[in-house]
C-alpha cells in the first residue's frame, strides 16, 4: 500500500482532489476524464493537440505583449508549447473523442501539462493551468480556433499536395495516350471512339476541380474563434488580443489566420468546416470514380476488359494461384466511403449545440482528419502503386475498337438513323460486323462503308 501511494500523487480542482499516477504530467481535470470517458478508443487526434499548442504558444506571447503575462511565465509557457510541438510528450494527451461535446476536457489537459512542464523547468514559478496558461481564453473558443488551425494546415500540407502530385501523374498519362484511340462507354455499354488521352483528360480535370473546391473553401477556416471566450463577447479577453494572436499564429504556421469578424458566429457554428468537409467528399467522390474506371478497364487479364495494365503488388487470392487484384483502386474506394461517410457525421454534428455554442465539436474535428489523413495518403498510394505503373493495352483497345456496334453513329447522316439502328440489330443479332450488316442490307457499298467509318476521325 506504502508502495501504491508512492506512485502516485494528490491533484486539486474546484472539485476537489484526484489522485493521479506521480509519473504523469497532466492534472484533476485530465485525469476526471479519463475516468469519467472510458469509451472507445479513438482519441483526440494529434493535430488537434498540435494545434492547441501552437494557439496557447501565441496567447502567452500576446498575452505579454499586452502587459498581462509576465515575461518568465512566457517564455516558460513558450518553451512547454515547442516541446510539445517536438513530439516529446504525446503520451500526455490520452483522452477520448466521446468526452463534452465542447472539447473542454482537451483543452485543460494541455493547460495541465503545459502547466506541469513549466513546473519541471523552473519549480520556483508558479504556472497556472487556468489563470496562465489559459489566460484570455476559454475552451469555448479555443477548441473552435484549434479546429480550423488543424483543418487549414492538414489540407495545405497534406491534402493538397498529395493532390497535386496526382493531378501531375494523370497530365503525364494524358500526354503519353494523346494518339491511342479507344471505345467510349456510357451506362457499362458501348459507345462512341475517344482518344484514351481524352478519356484521362475528364480524370485530370476531376482532380484540378478538386484543388479548386479545396482552396476555396480554406478561406472560411482561416477565419479563427480566439478571443471570443466563453459567448462570444470577449470577457477576460483585452483589447486586441484576438487580432495580435492570429497575426501571430500566421508567423508560427507559415499559414494565414484571421480573427474571425463575428465571433458569435465563430464560437456557434461550424458551417466552415462543413464547407471544407464538402470539398473533401466531393475529392472522394472522384477518387472512387477514377478508380472504379481503372479496375473495370484493368478487368481480366483474359475474361474482362482488359484495356490496361497495372502493377502486379502482390498476390491476390490464397486459393487461386497466379491471381493478382487492384487492391489499390480497391483501398482508394473505401477511402471515399468512409470520407462519404464521415460527410454525414460532420454535417449532422455543425447542426447541433443551443444558443451560442456548438457541443459536438471532437467528433467533428475527429471525422474531418481523418478524411483529410486518408485521402492524402490514400492519394500518395494510388498513385505511386498503380498510376504510375498504368499503361495502356493498345491492342486489346484496337481488337474492342473494331469490334463495336456503336460504329453505326457516324453513319447516321448518311443513311439516318433507322437504317442504322437496323444494321447495327443485324449484326449483334448475326454476330457479323457492322460493315458486313450495312452491305447486306444494301444501305452503303464497301468503299462508301470505308470512306465513312474511320474511328480516328469521330474522336
Amino acid at each position: 500500500m506504502a508502495e501504491q501511494e508512492k506512485n502516485i500523487r494528490m491533484e486539486r480542482d474546484t472539485l476537489g482532489t484526484v489522485a493521479v499516477c506521480a509519473e504523469r504530467f497532466w492534472g484533476a481535470q485530465t485525469q476526471r476524464s479519463l475516468e469519467n470517458f472510458a469509451i472507445g478508443t479513438e482519441r483526440m487526434p494529434e493535430e488537434i493537440i498540435r494545434a492547441f499548442a501552437l494557439l496557447k504558444k501565441a496567447a502567452a506571447l500576446t498575452n505579454c505583449r499586452l502587459g498581462r503575462l509576465d515575461s518568465r511565465r512566457c517564455e516558460l509557457i513558450a518553451a512547454a508549447c515547442d516541446e510539445i510541438l517536438e513530439g516529446s510528450w504525446d503520451g500526455e494527451f490520452p483522452l477520448k473523442v466521446w468526452q463534452t461535446g465542447s472539447g473542454t476536457q482537451s483543452n485543460m489537459n494541455v493547460n495541465e501539462v503545459i502547466s506541469h512542464l513549466c513546473a519541471r523547468m523552473e519549480p520556483s514559478v508558479e504556472v497556472h493551468p487556468n489563470d496562465h496558461v489559459n489566460m484570455s481564453q476559454s475552451s469555448n473558443d479555443t477548441f473552435p480556433t484549434a479546429m480550423h488551425l488543424a483543418a487549414a494546415v492538414s489540407l495545405e500540407e497534406r491534402v493538397l499536395p498529395a493532390l497535386e502530385k496526382l493531378t501531375e501523374t494523370l497530365r503525364r498519362l494524358e500526354a503519353e495516350n494523346e494518339n491511342v484511340v479507344k471505345i467510349g462507354r456510357t451506362h457499362l455499354q458501348d459507345a462512341v471512339p475517344l482518344r484514351f488521352s481524352q478519356e484521362i483528360s475528364g480524370w485530370r480535370a476531376m482532380a484540378e476541380a478538386s484543388e479548386a473546391y479545396i482552396r476555396a473553401a480554406l478561406e472560411p477556416l482561416r477565419q479563427l474563434a480566439l478571443g471570443g471566450t466563453a459567448v462570444g463577447t470577449g470577457l477576460n479577453c483585452p483589447a486586441g488580443f484576438a487580432e495580435e494572436s492570429a497575426a501571430l499564429l500566421s508567423r508560427l504556421t507559415g499559414h494565414e489566420f484571421v480573427t474571425a469578424a463575428n465571433k458569435f458566429h465563430a464560437l456557434t457554428s461550424r458551417d466552415g468546416i462543413v464547407f471544407a468537409h464538402g470539398a473533401l467528399k466531393a475529392l472522394a467522390a472522384d477518387l472512387m470514380k477514377i478508380a472504379n474506371d481503372v479496375r473495370w478497364l484493368a478487368s481480366g487479364p483474359r475474361c474482362g476488359l482488359g484495356e490496361v495494365l497495372i502493377p502486379e503488388n502482390e498476390p491476390g487470392s490464397s486459393i487461386m494461384p497466379g491471381k493478382v487484384n487492384p487492391t489499390q483502386c480497391e483501398a482508394a474506394a473505401m477511402i471515399a466511403v468512409q470520407v462519404m461517410g464521415n460527410d454525414a457525421a460532420v454535417g449532422f454534428a455543425a447542426s447541433q449545440g443551443n444558443f451560442e455554442l456548438n457541443v459536438f465539436m471532437p467528433v467533428i474535428a475527429y471525422n474531418f482528419l481523418q478524411s483529410a489523413r486518408l485521402l492524402a495518403d490514400g492519394m500518395d498510394s494510388f498513385r505511386k502503386n498503380c498510376l504510375e505503373g498504368l499503361k495502356a493495352d493498345r491492342e486489346r483497345m484496337k481488337e474492342h475498337l473494331n469490334r463495336s456496334l456503336m460504329l453505326v453513329t457516324c453513319l447516321t447522316p448518311r443513311i439516318g438513323y433507322e437504317k442504322a439502328g437496323q444494321a447495327a440489330r443485324l449484326a449483334h443479332l448475326e454476330k457479323i460486323t457492322l460493315k458486313e450488316a450495312v452491305l447486306r442490307s444494301g444501305f452503303l457499298t464497301a468503299e462508301e462503308y470505308d470512306e465513312i467509318v474511320d474511328p480516328g476521325k469521330m474522336v
